[in-house]
């Protein structure tokens, strides 16, 4: 069960230092550890890993970071550098640290991000793990401009950042999601110029339409539902790729070898990006390409966003506020609890 619990307030090891969150993003992937995924889970985990705030405290050996720099809680918070995959996420490091979801979270000095001190923290936040996991899927997919994407969950946290980016890079958009208020967010708000909705009719057969009659080239899955990929190779053109971002527990991606073959299709996972990957995604939302669409709720609200998100019924990103008056509203409903959720 989730809680809310009084925990002390940490001190910074000799690398690491101690940030003040103020606005924390909800990711659909918390909601995975919460529920059990296959991955193993610290027990007793502190969520959250699109923190946003204040460094208050900074190590001995920190030399880069000064108190009352911007500082961000991001999905990678720490590797061991002795792999070849060094510098990106592995199984050891998922989960096994405390994360945003408290008012001071620890971070590692060299994997926190760096946060432009004009950016508002609770535009900026969805940015630490969304919007760098969308703009890795991009550059993965290997897309060119001109060409058509289809972006599958285009609405939600993610695949509403996915689409900006796709606009900026001068690609054909086709958002899948479903619903007449997702339908105008896409094709009003964040550019696609085409909506198919998954729940009306036949969805190859509506993506190859609006797509010429052969498909998107590109195909990035954000659903968290299986048929979403186990229709992608079927509209997915030849020499196409499909790139899986969403998690469906125990889901598979079928693709027909023979048609796979002739067609040279590839499917591939793109997980989230690195730390170069990181500041050149800030940077596009420090210089107003991109904005993440989302709504403010307070820490103390966090389950009841975690069943709007297993509902499908979030537009955008939820935005947590761990400020002091979130705290005393949690008091309020709690009152042998403190702040924050366990």
């Amino acid at each position: 069960p989730i809680e809310y619990k009084k925990v002390p307030v940490p001190k910074p090891a000799p690398d690491k230092v101690l940030i003040k969150i103020k606005y924390t993003g909800v990711c659909h992937t918390d909601l995975h550890a919460w529920k059990g995924w296959p991955l193993r889970t610290k027990q007793h985990l502190i969520g959250g890993h699109e923190g946003a705030g204040v460094v208050i405290t900074v190590g001995e050996l920190v030399e880069d970071i000064k108190v009352v720099d911007h500082a961000g809680i991001k999905w990678l918070n720490g590797s061991c550098g002795h792999c070849e995959f060094a510098g990106f996420p592995c199984a050891k490091n998922l989960y096994s640290l405390d994360g945003s979801f408290q008012q001071f979270t620890i971070g590692k000095a060299a994997h926190i991000a760096r946060i432009p001190k004009g950016a508002p923290s609770n535009a900026i936040a969805p940015i630490l793990y969304a919007e760098i996991t969308v703009y890795k899927a991009l550059k993965k997919s290997n897309v060119q401009a001109g060409q058509t994407i289809a972006i599958v969950g285009g609405s939600g946290g993610l695949g509403s950042l996915v689409v900006q980016y796709a606009k900026a890079m001068s690609l054909r958009v086709i958002a899948i999601d479903t619903g007449s208020e997702k339908q105008e967010m896409c094709l009003n708000t964040l550019g696609a110029v085409e909506f198919v909705d998954f729940a009306k009719g036949d969805v190859v057969a509506n993506v190859k339409s609006v797509a010429g009659g052969l498909g998107a080239y590109t195909v990035i899955l954000f659903a968290v539902s299986e048929k979403s990929f186990q229709q992608a190779a079927e509209y997915c053109t030849a020499r196409g790729t499909i790139v899986c971002v969403g998690l469906p527990q125990n889901a598979g991606v079928p693709a027909e070898v023979f048609s796979t073959v002739i067609r040279m299709i590839t499917i591939k996972g793109s997980y989230v990006g690195n730390r170069l990957d990181t500041q050149e995604a800030i940077n596009f939302f420090a210089r107003c390409l991109i904005k993440a669409p989302f709504k403010v709720r307070m820490l103390s609200e966090l389950t009841q966003v975690f069943q709007l998100l297993e509902e499908c019924k979030i537009a955008g990103r939820y935005v947590l506020n761990t400020s002091v008056s979130s705290i005393n509203h949690i008091l309020g409903r709690f009152s042998d609890l403190t702040s924050p959720l366990i």
